[in-house]
């Protein structure tokens, strides 16, 4: 446990921001297990894009998911 009054919040950050990002990334394994269609693409994107902007999956793996749903969906 936490001595310092700012480590102790430290950690309520932390287990925020893990709550959180568990959350975005399940959320994004729901939309990418589901079938892609031209209407559920945009939602995937949305989802796609939500998590790389938190971080929780890299720039160049978001672009490799878009790319790969648009080539199916075509």
């Amino acid at each position: 446990m936490p001595h310092l009054k700012s480590a102790v919040k430290n950690l309520r950050k932390s287990r925020r921001k893990t709550a959180l990002n568990l959350k975005l990334k399940a959320e994004l394994h729901k939309v990418l297990r589901g079938p892609i269609t031209a209407r559920t693409l945009p939602i995937a994107t949305k989802a796609i894009d939500k998590a790389a902007k938190r971080g929780v999956i890299s720039k160049g793996k978001a672009a490799r998911l878009k790319s790969g749903l648009s080539k199916k969906v075509k």
